[in-house]
């Protein structure tokens, strides 16, 4: 009985180990292999994303320019004579008209009062010719003149008469050399660095000017653009006035906005370019002659464009793709036809349709089929984005 006992203990204790076998094999080939998987499953990629979206882009082109003076005058003198003044301070904005310097005006006050008392004289003179005239031209009925004298007369009259025309020609000579001695702006602008000092002899004849003069509001920009571009641009002046805004060297600021004058009526054939030519208020001053920048000229403006960043636009060996967010958290590569990049934006024109959410970062950690995980504020951004673009 005690062995039965102990047998039938034995027999349930091994038993429970072999349904405690089982249950450790079973658990370690069902579950354990799900939990490894879960464990070792790559985590999703954060990214940023944006909507594809309607917009109006405008298409620029980007020319490299100088600016100009709108105009340029270097002051001479045009009379000889000692310096008396200077009018002006170096840097100073004139206006047309305003005194630059002053030259000895006494000579020619001399020169021009002289000229004056000349006509005086020779006008007195045919007074007293036109008086013998009529004296003689009444005595010749009666013979008491002869008809030579009369004739002597009437030339000596239009001799005078000739003289005084002489005189007031001399008189205006002098008038306006004397007024060549008080030298005036010929425009509105600014004033460089005086040339000469006060106390110097000028001549007509130097070739050094007293101060250059430069207008510059407005002012001009010269640049140039590819000659292929120039039926566009001609396009785009023949429908209206077109915008052109100057850009400083590294193309991140704005300096002016102004207009398209022309463009030059010839291409440069060793360099393949065109001239053109813009005006700017530059009420600023923001433009200075000589400098160098960059003019974006507006040649239209593509209104309703399917467009999404360009930053979410890549480049692979079948040409642009790329990355389109899927329901499950996934991701697509998708190819683009992609159209003009203007202001951050391209223009889709096949491959994406509106409103499907694109990547615009961490792009190099993708590939298709990857999990991603869109950043909280990128997501937040593209809401409001989507809901400003609604309203």
């Amino acid at each position: 009985m005690n062995d039965l006992y102990k047998f039938g203990k034995r027999g349930l204790i091994g038993v429970l180990a072999l349904a405690a076998l089982l249950l450790f094999v079973w658990r370690v080939s069902v579950h354990t292999p799900a939990d490894a998987a879960t464990r070792n499953a790559p985590p999703a990629i954060a990214v940023d994303t944006a909507a594809v979206t309607h917009a109006d882009v405008p298409i620029y082109m980007l020319g490299l320019g100088t600016v100009q003076a709108f105009y340029t005058v270097t002051v001479k003198a045009r009379v000889d004579g000692e310096l008396q003044k200077i009018g002006f301070t170096e840097g100073q904005t004139v206006n047309k008209g305003d005194l630059l310097a002053q030259i000895d005006p006494r000579p020619n006050q001399a020169a021009f009062e002289q000229a004056v008392a000349t006509k005086a004289k020779d006008a007195a003179q045919l007074v007293n010719a036109k008086r013998d005239l009529d004296r003689y031209t009444v005595l010749q009925p009666q013979d008491l003149a002869s008809k030579q004298t009369v004739d002597t007369q009437h030339a000596l009259v239009d001799q005078f008469t000739a003289q005084l025309q002489v005189d007031q020609a001399v008189i205006d000579n002098a008038r306006t050399q004397l007024e060549y001695t008080r030298i005036t702006s010929p425009i509105n602008g600014r004033t460089g660095i005086r040339l000469i000092d006060p106390g110097n002899i000028v001549h007509a004849a130097d070739t050094t000017g007293i101060v250059v003069v430069t207008q510059i509001q407005p002012i001009s920009v010269i640049f140039t653009l590819p000659e292929e571009d120039v039926s566009v641009i001609s396009g785009a002046l023949s429908a209206g006035a077109v915008k052109v805004t100057t850009l400083s060297r590294n193309g991140d600021v704005e300096l002016d906005e102004g207009k398209l004058l022309l463009i030059d009526n010839e291409i440069d054939q060793p360099t393949g370019t065109a001239k053109l030519k813009a005006i700017f208020g530059n009420e600023h001053n923001t433009l200075w002659p000589g400098q160098f920048v960059n003019a974006r000229v507006l040649v239209r403006t593509e209104r309703g464009a399917l467009t999404i960043p360009t930053s979410a636009v890549q480049l692979g060996p079948n040409g642009p793709f790329t990355y389109v967010v899927k329901n499950e958290s996934t991701v697509e590569m998708r190819p683009l036809k992609i159209g003009e990049e203007s202001g951050g934006m391209t223009i889709i024109k096949d491959g994406l349709v509106l409103n499907e959410r694109i990547v615009t970062s961490n792009q190099y950690r993708l590939q298709p089929g990857s999990h991603v995980r869109v950043n909280a504020a990128a997501a937040s951004t593209g809401a409001a984005k989507m809901l400003t673009n609604a309203s």
